[in-house]
C-alpha cells in the first residue's frame, strides 16, 4: 500500500524510532500513533517513528477529549487469527471512506498498515485478537490502535441467537437527504446502538436488528444481515443506511465461488417471515445464526454456519 503523493519529511515529529517492547506474553498491545497527512512520502524508520507502544493500562487521554466526550472520530475492528490480521485493505479502507464521510483528514493507509504490522509482531502467533484502530478530529491528538483477545464466541456461534426489529428513526432515503447524520460512516459514537441491545433484551431476545421507518431491512446492532430467501443469499442495499459490511462482502465472495446464489437489494420487513435462514457476521464474533426473528423460529443451517466460520478463520488478504 503506498502513499499517494509526496510531502517532506519535516511534517514527521521530532524524535527517534520508536522502541518497541518485548515480544508480548499477555493478552494485548497498544500503540499511540502520530497520524501523518495521507499525502506524506515517508517509509522504514521514519514511518516506524510515529508509532509508540504504551501499556494498555496507560493513562492516555486529557480532560476535554472530544472523541471521548462527543464521540466524534471513526474507527474500525479487525479479527486477527492466529497472527493474520483478516481483510486487512477493506477495513483500512473503509477506515479512510469514514474519514472522508466524518470530514476528518484522510488516514495515511501505509502509516496503519505499519502500525498493524508492528501489533502482529508482538501478539501470539496462536490465537484469535481484535484491532481496534481509531482515528479522532481533535487536532494534534493522536490516533490510537489497541490489540486484545477476542472474547471466546464459539457458544454463541454453535447455539445461535434471538433478534427483533427495531425502528431506525430514519427512512430508507435519510442517508441521501441528510448527509450530516453520518449514516454508514463507522463513528466512535455507539449509544444508539447499545440502547438497542438494551430494549432487544427488554423485549426477550439477544440482539437487534433495525429497521427503516418505512419498512425496509438494515442491519444489527453491532454487525450485519444475511439471510436466506429461497435459495439466494440476501443482504440490505447500503443505499437505505447500511455501514457497508466488510465480513459480509468476503462471505459473499465465498458463497459465490462455491456455487450459491447471492444479492445485494432492499429487503421488506416482511419478507424476513418468509426466511429460511439468517445470520448475523461481524469480524470480531464472526458468524452467528439467528434462531428467531421477532418471534418467528428459524431453523440453524449448521453446516454452512460451520463451513462459513471455518472459511473467516482462514488467512484472507
Amino acid at each position: 500500500m503506498t502513499p499517494l503523493s509526496a510531502a517532506a519529511p519535516a511534517d514527521l515529529p521530532a524524535r527517534g524510532p520508536a522502541s518497541p517492547p518485548p515480544a508480548a506474553a499477555g493478552p494485548g498491545f497498544a500503540l499511540r500513533i502520530a497520524a501523518l497527512p495521507a499525502a506524506a512520502l515517508v517509509g522504514g524508520a521514519q514511518l516506524r517513528a510515529t508509532l509508540t507502544p504504551v501499556g494498555l493500562d496507560a493513562v492516555a487521554l486529557r480532560v476535554g477529549e472530544l472523541a471521548e466526550q462527543r464521540g466524534d472520530g471513526v474507527f474500525e475492528s479487525i479479527s486477527v487469527v492466529d497472527g493474520h490480521a483478516q481483510e486487512l485493505r477493506a477495513h483500512l479502507e473503509r477506515l479512510a471512506f469514514s474519514a472522508r464521510r466524518c470530514e476528518l483528514p484522510a488516514p495515511h493507509l501505509a502509516q496503519w498498515e505499519e502500525a498493524v504490522a508492528v501489533a502482529l509482531a508482538h501478539l501470539p502467533a496462536q490465537g484469535e485478537f481484535g484491532l481496534r484502530l481509531v482515528l479522532e478530529r481533535d487536532p494534534g491528538r493522536p490516533a490510537w490502535l489497541v490489540a486484545t483477545r477476542a472474547a471466546d464466541s464459539s457458544a454463541v456461534r454453535a447455539r445461535g441467537v434471538r433478534a427483533v426489529t427495531l425502528d431506525r428513526g430514519f427512512d430508507s432515503a435519510a442517508a441521501g437527504r441528510a448527509p450530516w447524520l453520518l449514516i454508514g460512516a463507522k463513528t466512535l459514537s455507539y449509544a444508539v446502538n447499545m440502547a438497542a441491545l438494551r430494549e432487544a433484551r427488554r423485549r426477550g431476545a439477544d440482539e437487534a436488528i433495525f429497521v427503516t421507518s418505512d419498512g425496509l431491512v438494515l442491519e444489527g446492532a453491532t454487525s450485519s444481515l444475511i439471510v436466506r430467501i429461497g435459495g439466494e443469499h440476501v443482504t440490505p442495499a447500503p443505499t437505505a443506511g447500511v455501514l457497508q459490511g466488510t465480513t459480509q462482502q468476503s462471505l459473499f465472495g465465498h458463497l459465490e465461488r462455491t456455487g450459491r446464489r447471492t444479492a445485494t437489494r432492499g429487503i421488506r420487513v416482511a419478507s424476513l417471515a418468509r426466511a429460511d435462514a439468517a445470520w448475523l457476521v461481524s469480524s470480531i464474533r464472526g458468524v452467528v445464526p439467528l434462531t428467531a426473528i421477532d418471534g418467528r423460529e428459524l431453523e440453524i443451517d449448521v453446516a454452512l454456519t460451520s463451513e462459513l466460520h471455518a472459511y473467516l478463520r482462514s488467512p484472507r488478504d
